[in-house]
């Protein structure tokens, strides 16, 4: 595979910048995966950086189990409108929803567990990629998982 290959295929499956991936694959000798890891290891410490930025805006996101016997909602910040509406923080709430309603406890800390489409992730892994794939700072404000 040629570099631009590589450099497509990593922006297509990480949804980081061109540039990003050409340098983590500089870096990484050409090496694929270590390039992934990279990246990586590159989005939490932007993720770490950005904590301490103000997230004021948001949304409130809800899912409902096909049963209707299982509903969560969430409540998401970010700093600015225009990330709120953008469909990737949309998909992300979304993807929070589905794993609050999948904690079988209240008393689970929701950041801390695997996430349940990867368990090599946990939750704040996941949030970590959003925030280095975003550029903002992005919360989890608070949660509610009701069950009957």
């Amino acid at each position: 595979m040629s570099n631009i290959e590589d450099i497509k295929k990593l922006r297509q499956e990480t949804s980081v910048s061109i540039s990003e991936c050409k340098k983590a694959l500089e870096e990484a000798k050409g090496d694929f995966k270590e390039a992934k890891e990279i990246l990586k290891k590159w989005g939490k410490k932007l993720a770490s950086r950005k904590a301490d930025r103000e997230a004021g805006k948001g949304i409130i996101d809800s899912y409902i189990h096909p049963t209707k016997r299982i509903g969560a909602i969430i409540e998401l910040r970010c700093e600015t409108d225009f990330v709120a509406k953008s469909d990737d923080f949309k998909e992300l709430a979304h993807e929070l929803c589905l794993q609050i309603a999948a904690i079988d406890s209240q008393e689970d800390f929701l950041l801390s567990q695997s996430w349940i489409k990867d368990e090599n992730k946990t939750v704040k892994d996941l949030i970590d990629e959003y925030v280095a794939k975003l550029g903002e700072n992005i919360v989890v404000k608070r949660f509610v998982r009701y069950e009957i």
